[in-house]
Order: C-alpha cells, then structure tokens, then sequence
C-alpha cells in the first residue's frame, strides 16, 4: 500500500507550490489514474515517487516505512511520455540490458511475456518496432526490474485508436500484479480499468468519482 501525505514540491526558484499538500494512497493491484491538464503538476508527482525529485515536505510510505529519494528509485519504476524516443539499445536484449548486465535469459523472457513480446527475436531493433510495440518495450523495461510500483506518464499518448486499446487492454492485466498510478490529461482511454480516480489542478489534487467519470466517459463515446 502506498500512502502519500501532505506531499508538497515548492521549488526556491518557483513564486508557488508546484504541488500543494498531496494526499493519496493506493492498493496493492490497483490502478490510480490522475487526470490534469498540461502544467498541473502530473509529471513532477511521478519524478518525485520515482525518487527523481526531493519532495519539500509530507510523507511518502510504503507499508507504513517511510520511504527515501534512494528507497523510491528501488521501488518504482518510471515510464516517461514518449519513451522510445530515449531508446540506446540496438536491438531488444541490449535495450532491456542496459544497466542490467546480469539478466538472465528467464527474467527477460519473462518481462517480454508480460507486455506481449515474447514472439519478438531479441536482435529485432527497437527502432523497427511499430509505436505500439515500442510502448510495451518501455513497460518491460522497467518491468524486468520488478518494482513495486509502476509510474505511467500518459502512456496512451501519440497511439492511433487501435493501439491505445491495446495498451489500456495491457495495463488492465499489468495491475493483476503491480500498484499502478498513471497520470494523463484525458481520462476517456483508461478510466474504465481505473480502480481510483483524482483531479490535479494548480499542484492541488482533489478526488473524483470513479463510477460517474465513467458513466460520463460512456455518454460522449455514445453521442
């Protein structure tokens, strides 16, 4: 269970709180989803759970221990908006390799098998893999680390229809085994496999009703 209290990130150099008394927590294989606009806050929530970013003030626990910049960076596991874009590796082993030299030939066909790339050789580039593909080599990436945590910055982003379908369908089986908290501007994709919802404006996050965000989600598709 991760818990998150009075979370607040005021950088010296900003006039206001970026983020201003965060509260949340979530289940063990559950999905948070925090919708907000470009600017909100979203992007320098998970940098800091991720233990990228020093937190200005509150509380961040797992299981009731207070967790470090250092415990956090072991715990989660950050994938960025875009990722492929930051892709060094020349084929898929060497991707999933990187900086995980001792990889053993189970675990990483073991994360393959998680996001659907099992089938995949492992010398195929990365380059070469359709945008859908990419984003599930980003997942597996950080999940061959096995964190207890995975951080999604609007995974859905810059997928065709069929694409992002397949994507929400991914993550709905990859919160059968991890915390998920992913953070987007829309919620229309992946508010239906969405365990909890909240709304970040201004670096202040209010909660939202999960079952009416869908009935309205359900509404504008019909119309």
């Amino acid at each position: 269970m991760l818990y998150i209290r009075n979370l607040t990130y005021h950088p010296p150099a900003c006039h206001q709180p970026i983020l201003k008394a965060v509260n949340l927590e979530i289940a063990p294989q559950q999905m948070g989803l925090v919708i907000g606009p470009s600017g909100s806050g979203k992007t320098t929530l998970l940098e800091i759970l991720a233990g990228l970013a020093e937190k200005t003030a509150g509380e961040i626990c797992w299981r009731e221990q207070e967790l470090t910049s250092l415990h956090l960076q072991q715990l989660s596991g950050l994938v960025f908006q875009f990722p492929e874009r930051h892709f060094c590796g020349g084929t898929i082993l060497e991707e999933l390799r990187l900086g995980h030299p001792e990889l053993t030939g189970d675990r990483i066909h073991e994360a393959l098998s998680e996001v659907g790339l099992a089938q995949l050789p492992l010398n195929t580039s990365p380059n070469s893999l359709s945008g859908g593909q990419q984003r599930r080599l980003a997942f597996a990436v950080q999940l061959i680390r096995q964190p207890h945590l995975l951080l999604l910055d609007e995974p859905t982003a810059g997928l065709d229809w069929s694409m992002r379908r397949q994507l929400v369908n991914l993550l709905a089986k990859l919160k059968t085994h991890w915390s998920l908290l992913v953070v987007s501007h829309d919620a229309n994709d992946l508010v239906d496999i969405a365990d909890q919802c909240w709304t970040l404006s201004h670096g202040e996050l209010a909660s939202a009703n999960v079952e009416m965000l869908k009935s309205k989600v359900r509404t504008e598709v019909k119309a």
